[in-house]
């Protein structure tokens, strides 16, 4: 078989094509926004009739068609998602994060039509989110298939997952400079130019679309607003301390919420979405403007429209809705509710500031205004994308130092007083440390998808012992794998266990076939897994090559990845320095190598939590039953400080993804177990 490494390992093309790739994800993120924009109309007019104003059609149903309209939209989403793509539930942008960290932004295509139709259903029924996560979500899930499609390095998959999500934002909110530094600031955290440019591009292809498609104008028509004197600035600084504050409950709610709808055990998961609905129907039953992303009653505050009173009683509503909407199981993004709590919470400040000082100051809406970017810098510790993103959306070139001042405050008091941002609190408690993500060890941020060869050296199962002398010495690989005739791989073959049984060839020549010759303890690899966990598993044992399996049907074999091919990556790596996108792998090899046998065919072994295991009590799972094997141990996901710690688990625990399992039982059951 003719050696195909060379058209398997994918091609680390130029800025040229990234430039044309870059182009292709802007058209597909523009399209997407406004393809959800689409959806979530149609499904407004669906729950609540057709009308101008979305407010004004809630406001024009009885109380009880609000409390029925947002509870048949979370028992339509929360099964939908639940048996389709449970990464479309929340808000989205953590899950786009946590493919770039784990998984070199591979993320799943069907991610796309289920986060559009389940977005659509939780904020056209009522549910208290806004639509920029989603678009995130599927902007970056269409770079991601696209970049899958075309076989990228990871680099350029993460660039690309990276423009699909800038043109989602640029398009919701005619935005390109907005959307592009969302991207970097918030997603990749990276502004080097091989990365930014191709960004760049795509967002501006993005907003051309959305102009030509849905038009051209601000997301929010705002009166002119200046700073009136000098002293203003005092004031705004304030503002930018409440904010951070304001921003610090938001993170803090919507992160205990989760906690507790996560470890309910009733109702069932995919009903939980259903009664955050009823929730929020309840509470829409006197303060409807907190259903949806609220862009109306943003205007009244922009405006100055509104009383203090109700400007303070929709700020502790809105905070309060949005976070059982995300958290019980709905679909919808953060950052319109964070801009929502940012009109209130100007609005409201504005009020008494002006009131005490009318000479010094502006309107309450100009303090509105600025402060709907201090709240949204506060939440994602972004500064530099919020100031952009409210100049864009208002086109008010006023406004700008008064925002900057606010929301760079903002920025530092919720960053001092709260580590995580609302989109990194997640992943923190998952185990994940974004603020670890940049490593020395550069084998980390090459993934197997990288250097995998497709066309591994394969012996049928029945192939007799003289049929793999032929096949091995006319092959210059040292690595053969066995199939059966499902085509299912039984292990491996190699080329000094060939030779050491040369010796006894006139024996095994009538008796034994390949199947007999198998190596079926050989670790396996996944396309996902990076190449300090490959170079970890070599060194455990004398062998050149890796099977690399499907992690769904892990008897699949998908290809081969060898030292050699893992070798010349590493140098490639080192050349260009792309430390971008690591994540420890001490978890990946635990599963793989860390066994402890015990005598008599019983084992001790550490190994990852099965994802279907995620969110799932011990009880629950009944994994003695099934399985015959036992938990002895739970390693939970790094906390806070980095750390792991060893539970011993009880029947109610729940399993969290990052988590190891150290389980006991006979070899056989163990390894069924890990590679279910």
């Amino acid at each position: 078989m003719a050696d195909s490494v060379s058209h398997s390992i994918p091609v680390r093309r130029g800025q040229v094509f990234m430039v044309a790739a870059a182009m292709v994800c802007g058209l597909g993120g523009g399209l997407g926004a406004v393809a959800l924009h689409k959806l979530i109309h149609l499904a407004q007019v669906l729950f609540y009739g057709n009308s101008h104003s979305f407010l004004a059609a809630v406001e024009a149903v009885p109380a009880w068609h609000r409390v029925l309209a947002p509870t048949i939209g979370g028992l339509i989403v929360g099964p939908f998602v639940y048996w389709t793509a449970r990464e479309a539930k929340g808000h989205g942008v953590p899950e786009v994060m946590k493919a770039i960290i784990l998984r070199g932004g591979a993320i799943r295509p069907r991610v796309v039509v289920v986060k559009a139709i389940a977005s659509a259903i939780t904020i056209g029924s009522g549910g208290s989110a806004g639509r920029e996560g989603p678009i995130v979500q599927i902007g970056a899930a269409l770079g991601s298939a696209f970049g899958q499609a075309l076989n990228v390095s990871t680099t350029q998959l993460r660039t690309l997952v990276g423009c699909g999500a800038a043109a989602g934002i640029a398009a919701a909110f005619n935005a390109p400079i907005a959307g592009a530094l969302f991207a970097v600031e918030v997603l990749l955290g990276d502004f080097g130019v091989p990365q930014f440019s191709p960004i760049v591009i795509a967002s501006v292809v993005a907003t051309v679309v959305s102009r030509l498609m849905l038009g051209d104008s601000p997301a929010f028509e705002v009166p002119g607003h200046e700073l009136i004197s000098p002293f203003e600035l005092v004031p705004y600084t304030v503002v930018g301390v409440i904010a951070g504050l304001v921003a610090i409950c938001f993170i803090r709610t919507l992160d205990w919420f989760e906690s507790v709808f996560d470890d309910s055990p009733f109702p069932p998961e995919y009903f939980k979405a259903g009664l955050g609905g009823l929730i929020v129907g309840i509470v829409g039953i006197w303060f409807p403007q907190v259903f949806g992303s609220g862009s109306d009653t943003i205007h009244a505050s922009l405006t100055g429209t509104l009383g203090p009173g109700l400007l303070a009683a929709l700020l502790l509503t809105k905070i309060f809705a949005t976070s059982i909407t995300l958290s019980s199981g709905g679909s919808g993004g953060v950052f319109a509710p964070s801009l929502f709590l940012g009109a209130m919470t100007g609005g409201l400040l504005g009020t008494y500031i002006h009131q005490f000082f009318p000479s010094y100051t502006a309107t309450s809406g100009a303090y509105a205004l600025v402060t709907m970017g201090a709240v949204v810098a506060a939440t994602t510790h972004a500064p530099i994308t919020a100031i952009i993103i409210i100049f864009e959306m208002t086109g008010d070139y006023l406004i700008i130092p008064p925002l900057m001042a606010a929301c760079v405050v903002s920025t530092l008091v919720s960053s001092r007083l709260h580590e995580d941002s609302i989109y990194t609190i997640k992943l923190r408690a998952a185990g994940i440390d974004i603020g670890k993500q940049d490593d020395p060890n550069v084998m980390r941020s090459v993934r197997v998808r990288d250097v995998v060869d497709r066309q591994p050296e394969t012996i049928p199962a029945s192939a007799s012992f003289a049929e793999v002398l032929d096949l091995v010495l006319a092959s210059h690989h040292n690595e053969f794998f066995v199939i059966n005739d499902q085509q299912e791989m039984l292990g491996a073959v190699s080329l000094p266990e060939v030779r050491r049984l040369i010796a006894e060839s006139e024996d095994l020549k009538g008796i034994a076939v390949a199947g007999d010759l198998v190596d079926a303890t050989r670790p396996t690899v996944r396309l996902d897994d990076n190449l300090d966990v490959v170079m970890q598993l070599f060194s455990h044992a004398d062998f050149d090559g890796l099977a690399v399996i499907d992690d769904e049907h892990p008897r699949v074999l998908l290809g081969i990845v060898r030292q050699r091919d893992v070798i010349h990556a590493r140098n490639q790596a080192v050349l260009e320095q792309d430390l971008v996108g690591s994540v420890s792998s001490s978890v990946s090899i635990a599963g793989r190598v860390r066994q402890v046998d015990i005598g008599d065919g019983y084992v001790v072994q550490e190994i990852p939590a099965p994802h279907s295991f995620i969110g799932h009590s011990i009880g629950d799972l009944a994994v003695r039953q099934r399985f015959d094997v036992q938990i002895v141990f739970l390693r939970r996901g790094r906390d806070k400080d980095g750390e792991r710690h060893l539970e011993v688990p009880r029947p109610q625990t729940l399993i969290r993804e990052a988590d190891t399992l150290i389980i006991a039982g006979a070899k056989e059951a163990a390894d069924r177990l890990e590679h279910i």
